[in-house]
Parts: structure tokens; sequence; C-alpha cells
């Protein structure tokens, strides 16, 4: 059974329920969500949530990917992305095969820098010139990894497959940001660096996350919690304690438990109040502006669009954030706009998420249902007010 043209996660949606044999009303009661709201995603009425996507890919036992249409091929194929991803692979697969007999290394410092840069790139969004340079900078650390072993090349090496791994999500090849994070792993236990392994963690929970796993993701929540006990106190153990209570408050919110959700802020303000904006430290972009909007998705996660619009109104983001940390905020706030009736709001912040981070907001399935919600809204919009004027004798 074929998708049809134009489709969109609700048709997906009803193509996954009908191949497991379930009416609308049969997946319905196996959700927490209504009969009536189902019916209105399928049809396209509706924007779905990531709540709704990731328990319905649970219930039907197919990815999230399979739901949302990620990765969007003709898109990439527009912006001559899809052609970067096979040499990605590539680079992802020949963890294994030692030096490179080709490759004369540049000195350390120099592939640190370059690490950084990598880092620094995809933090401004820049995904096409990421994804070309990722394929070289891998298989360069990785030779000079092999050559000439040191805590801080593997290190970098570690710090360049998790940054493969924020690219590869970001142009929704899930499959391949989760074996970037299992050689960020296999790096890291070389480079001895237990802030880069909590990282990780952190990472992978918010891969569960995104799965609807929330109980394995509050379980990697604490062993990344564990690993940093092996640290020293510093500012930036502190902003990864501190993230990983951030990643804890969304899963908390996503399974609806306010308490965890409570402390797990409360937790996060504090860490937040000591090492204060640390965009620097190992690029998590932690500090008081992260906390409020995080604060912001778990309103968000847990329904709750009025508290979520009243302090999203009240969030300042720095000039010097992370560009796509900004701009996925402002998808975020386009999102609640939408579901308190202010479409022209929501309007403006998709269209700021958009400037900040084009190839990210192309590729961010939260953008494209919020945008699909929008247009249909637009077009019943009109109907409305003709029937308004009519009434009042327009």
């Amino acid at each position: 059974m074929p998708l049809a043209e134009g489709e969109h996660t609700g048709t997906r949606i009803a193509y996954h329920r009908k191949r497991a044999g379930l009416t609308q009303r049969g997946l319905a009661q196996k959700i927490p969500y209504s009969y009536s709201l189902l019916t209105q995603v399928e049809s396209g009425h509706k924007p779905a949530s990531p709540d709704l996507v990731a328990t319905v890919a649970k219930v039907l036992c197919v990815d999230v990917t399979s739901l949302t249409g990620q990765p969007y091929l003709t898109e990439l194929q527009q912006d001559r992305l899809a052609e970067l991803v096979r040499p990605i692979r590539e680079a992802l697969d020949l963890y294994d095969l030692g030096p490179d007999p080709a490759i004369t290394p540049r000195p350390t410092p120099q592939l640190v820098a370059a690490a950084e840069n990598f880092c620094r790139l995809v933090r401004a969004t820049k995904l096409h010139e990421a994804a070309l340079e990722l394929p070289d900078v891998v298989a360069e650390i990785t030779t000079a990894a092999y050559r000439a072993p040191s805590s801080e090349i593997w290190a970098a090496l570690s710090s360049t497959y998790r940054t493969a791994h924020d690219v590869t999500v970001k142009l929704g090849y899930y499959d391949l940001s989760t074996v970037a994070l299992d050689r960020m792993d296999w790096a890291a236990s070389r480079a001895s660096d237990p802030l880069l392994a909590a990282v990780r963690q952190y990472m992978r929970a918010l891969v569960y996350f995104r799965e609807g796993e929330y109980t394995i993701g509050q379980r990697l929540i604490v062993a990344g919690q564990s690993i940093l006990g092996q640290a020293q106190p510093s500012r930036e153990r502190f902003a990864v304690a501190g993230q990983l209570h951030l990643g804890a408050s969304i899963i908390a919110a996503r399974a609806h438990d306010r308490s965890e959700v409570t402390a797990h802020l409360a937790e996060a303000r504090a860490y937040a109040s000591r090492v204060g904006e640390a965009s620097d430290a190992l690029w998590l972009s932690f500090g008081p502006t992260n906390v409020r909007v995080h604060a912001v998705s778990a309103h968000i996660e847990m329904g709750e669009f009025g508290e979520a619009l009243r302090q999203a109104d009240g969030v300042r983001i720095p000039n010097d954030w992370a560009v796509s940390r900004a701009s996925h905020f402002y998808v975020d706030r386009a999102r609640v706009q939408m579901e308190a009736g202010r479409t022209e709001a929501a309007l403006k912040s998709l269209i700021t998420a958009r400037r900040l981070a084009p190839q990210q907001t192309r590729y961010h399935a939260g953008a494209r249902e919020t945008i699909r919600g929008l247009v249909h809204l637009a077009r019943r919009t009109p109907d409305t007010l003709d029937h308004l004027a009519a009434w009042v004798g327009l």
C-alpha cells in the first residue's frame, strides 16, 4: 500500500496503523490520546506532536522516522547534502583499520583546533560545510591518534564523533547518529575523559527520549551522573552536570512527572548560577538561558501551553548564543504560539528560526509540523471570518 503524494506525518501514521491491522479507535485505545485528536492528525487537520509520534511509533513497533518521513531526501538533494551522506557513513565505519598510510596528519594542536572549528561550524548550523569536511577531519585525527596516541588527540577524535552525531541528527539520519555516538564512546574511553563519556550518556538519553523510551533515557542520565563522579570539580564538570539535569527534566516532562521536572530544573538552575553562561564548556550552551529554554520545553511537553507561552515570552537569547540552540527555541516557541491561537506570532517565530538557521529549520520535524498546522489554520480562517461577517451583517 504505497503512500500518496503530499504525504505527511498523519498519513504515515494511518499507513502503519493499517499495516498493523488497527482501526483508528483501536489505536486510540492503546495511546493516551483521544480518538478525535488521532483522526485530526491523520487527516492533516492537526499537527502531530513529538510525544504523540513517539507514542504511536512505540505501539506500532516502527521507528519515529518512519512516521516523520526523515530524512527528507527531496530537500537534501536540492541543498546538495544527500551526496555527502555516503562519505560520512564510510568515515564512521573505518575507525578500526588503524592509520591511513596516505595521510600525513598535522601536529596535534592544529588537529585539536580543527576539531573545535568543526564544532563551531555545526553550532553555526553551516551544515553543508560541516558535512563536507567531516570525513577528512575524522580520517586525519584517527590516523594521528593511532600513530601518536595521547589523551588530547583521542579527546579531539571523540569530540569530532560527537559533532558528527550532531550533523547526522540535523540531517535526519538517526541511524548514522547512533553509530557516531558509539564511535564517540570508543574514542572517549581511550582519552580517559569522564566528561566526554558523561556527555555521551546524555546524548544517548536523547536518542531514547526521541523514540519514546523514557525509562531507558532516565537510566542513561543516571549513568552519566555516576560517570561525572570520576572527574575533578571544575566549571566544565558543573556544566555537564547541569545539562544532565536539563535532559532529565525534559524526559520527566514527556513522562508527565511534574515533581521530577521541578526537581531537575531546580538542580540545573543551581549549577547555572555557579557557571554562568558556559557556551564554551564542551559546546553544551549550558547556563541560565538554557535552563529557561528547557523550562519552556518542559511545559510544552506536559501540554501546559499557557505557562509555556508566558515563560517563552520572558526568554532573552544572548547575542553570542549558538544559533543552533536559538533557532530550536524559536521553533518551540512557534509551536506553543500556534497552540495558543497566536498564529501571526507563530509565523514570526518560524521566520526568525529560518533566518538564524535555514538548513536546520528546513529539516526540523517540529518546524514542519508547525508550518503544516499554520497552513491548515490559514485555510480555515477566511471561512470563519466570512461566517462572522455575515453573522454581524457586514
